[in-house]
């Protein structure tokens, strides 16, 4: 398992060849690709703690160990970093708000069970079943639904400090159409680094206390991360795991997405892993839940460095997860993403949540959803408004948010809509892709 054969002569990779999962390039390379890989997550994954207020150390712990236990379980052949996933951003956050820390932790766990449960299933039955269930603008609709019901949380953050909130957001999109390959894939995180140092310097221009550095101070170089534990007792714990059910769309969603990815430019057996990597993401997002730490999933960011560099290795993995645990162990790092300012958490945060829900749309587009059928139209419609206005329903300490409300919709609306449609052959239901749509002009092909 942790033998990888050397790549040629160990330091390029030729024109057109790709470094699979089981080769590498020499030691030097592999660790300096490793750290790339390290820096690609950053910028996203410590975002996600310091957004719902769990501890930055322990989430980049259970990333880095999380890393580790995918390479494990999918046998070393699956290359791939977890980070904090933001499809756990609203249900942590409500669940925090109403039932406490413990409860949001719950959630987490439960999640991670039932993706391991799933990935289980794939492993002995195949993907079709959930194509047959979440369709896709069923699966479009959820995940554009979880961004765009955080826009509210970056409006309170941005308006609270509006100059570095918008100088963050404009570096942010300038930084992505700048710059091509690593630099623009990261905009992300060079967006914080410019919204922080502008308030730094509008601190000490206007004398005005924008960021407090005294914890950094104190903090130790060197320590244990803080750790929590789940709460199941409590009667309230039960009421907001529901919320948590439909991230577990998502993070198939998003594993399956990365496998095939990964497939496309190594080798098509890596398909062959699908079950693992959702039983190893469920696995990873389970015991980062039970000690206090976020959700994880697979990583956009570092699927365009494995692009970029076209470097696939798994020990590039192995490197980057031993390097999220080193650093991890130093309660100073976490101090310092503590003290980034509300503004700059605004001002990225209006491009990151906007950012998933385009993602669901994406997968709409790419699909070819075809909105001219009253079924899809309101599949898409009522899911989104849903979670955009925040609805809720109660019954007692019993609570259903906009999230589990609007991808229940979606499921109702679709499933219900076509059966009914298509039994009355009204031409109502989905009619599957739309065709696609040739060059205009010119003679046909």
């Amino acid at each position: 398992m942790f033998s990888w054969k050397l790549h040629g002569d160990g330091r390029t990779v030729e024109p057109g060849a790709v470094v699979g999962p089981s080769e590498r390039l020499n030691w030097g390379a592999t660790v300096a690709i490793g750290l790339q890989h390290v820096i690609a997550m950053f910028g996203a994954t410590f975002l996600v703690p310091v957004l719902t207020d769990f501890p930055v150390s322990t989430t980049l712990l259970f990333s880095g160990v999380g890393t580790l236990l995918f390479l494990l379980v999918t046998r070393n052949r699956l290359p791939s970093y977890l980070g904090s996933s933001f499809a756990f951003i609203a249900p942590v956050t409500a669940a925090t708000a109403t039932a406490g820390v413990g409860s949001a932790l719950a959630g987490i766990v439960a999640v991670g069970v039932l993706l391991a449960a799933i990935g289980v299933l794939v492993q002995f039955v195949g993907l079709q079943w959930v194509d047959r269930v979440m369709p896709p603008v069923v699966a479009g609709a959820i995940v554009a639904l979880i961004g765009f019901n955080l826009a509210p949380v970056a409006w309170q953050s941005f308006r609270q400090q509006p100059l570095p909130g918008t100088i963050t957001l404009v570096a942010v999109i300038l930084f992505s159409v700048l710059f091509r390959g690593f630099l623009g894939r990261i905009s992300i995180f060079l967006g914080v680094i410019v919204g922080y140092a502008a308030t730094v310097l509008l601190q000490l221009t206007t004398g005005e206390q924008l960021i407090d550095f005294a914890a950094v101070g104190a903090a130790p170089w060197v320590g244990l991360p803080t750790f929590a534990v789940p709460d199941f007792a409590s009667p309230r714990t039960w009421s907001v795991v529901a919320m948590f059910l439909p991230v577990v769309l998502v993070l198939v969603a998003e594993n399956v997405g990365h496998v095939r990815g990964v497939a496309a430019m190594t080798d098509a057996t890596v398909n062959r892993s699908t079950g693992r990597a959702l039983i190893a993401d469920g696995a990873a997002t389970t015991l980062a839940g039970a000690f206090g730490g976020s959700g994880t999933t697979t990583y956009g960011e570092n699927i365009g460095v494995m692009a970029a560099t076209r470097v696939y290795s798994t020990a590039v993995y192995w490197i980057a997860g031993l390097t999220a645990i080193l650093l991890s162990l130093s309660p100073k790092v976490g101090a310092v993403f503590n003290t980034i300012p509300p503004g700059v958490l605004g001002g990225v945060t209006t491009a990151l949540y906007g950012l998933i829900g385009i993602i669901g749309i994406k997968i709409w587009v790419d699909n070819r959803v075809d909105f001219s059928r009253p079924v899809n139209q309101y599949t898409g419609a009522v899911a989104l408004v849903l979670a955009i206005a925040g609805f809720s329903m109660q019954w007692g300490d019993f609570q259903l948010g906009a999230i589990v409300l609007g991808s229940v919709a979606a499921l109702v609306i679709y499933h219900l809509g076509n059966a009914i449609a298509r039994a009355r052959r009204t031409g109502a239901d989905d009619g599957g892709p739309i065709p696609a749509v040739g060059p205009l002009g010119g003679d046909p092909r």
